[in-house]
């Protein structure tokens, strides 16, 4: 018997079968991917939380001040933290594919292991503090990550990751989401 408890009478919605206030999310997706993740497709039984959960990431992506390739760092620490196997199997393929993450950086994270570039073994560090603290970093463990380069700023960046990754983290642990095809390479 598993440990943890998956949904019993909610389903991955096809986006045909989406209410009004999911399908539009779930057809972008498709035209902009080629595919409808599963995880966009357990959140649609959420509207509210696939809406929310694709704002908050956008702003994410598009309006901090962290580049790519320390965003998906962020990304991949909190999924790895959280445990989500699907979200670090698709952080690690974007990071590959999209991101521009060296390799042996998304290697180190998902394996615990030292990230091998100083400054993103700083970002890891401080993302890892924020999520086990609960956001109470120490004076020291913040100054560590404002002396690696980062400002303030980028400290509320990596609380919108939490809360988004959160999000998807929770749902996908819930819908013991499938990993999809594009992402299997990945697979944890």
């Amino acid at each position: 018997m598993s440990r943890r408890y998956h949904m019993q009478w909610l389903a991955l919605l096809d986006p045909e079968k989406a209410g009004d206030k999911a399908r539009p999310p779930l057809e972008q997706a498709r035209q902009k991917l080629g595919f409808v993740p599963n995880m966009y497709r357990a959140m649609a039984n959420g509207p509210a939380l696939l809406n929310t959960y694709l704002h908050g990431y956008q702003q994410f992506r598009e309006h901090g001040s962290l580049n790519p390739v320390e965003q998906e760092v962020v990304l991949l620490v909190i999924s790895r933290e959280n445990g989500c196997d699907y979200c670090l199997a698709a952080h690690s393929t974007l990071a590959d594919t999209a991101s521009g993450v060296p390799e042996a950086v998304t290697n180190a994270i998902r394996a615990r292991q030292p990230v091998p570039d100083a400054r993103l073994a700083a970002l890891a560090a401080f993302t890892e503090v924020m999520f086990s603290s609960r956001g109470n970093p120490t004076p020291d463990q913040a100054r560590a990550f404002l002396d690696a380069g980062f400002d303030e700023a980028a400290m509320l960046d990596v609380i919108l990751a939490l809360a988004v990754k959160t999000l998807s983290n929770y749902c996908n642990h819930l819908f013991d989401t499938p990993v999809d095809d594009a992402f299997a390479g990945r697979k944890v």
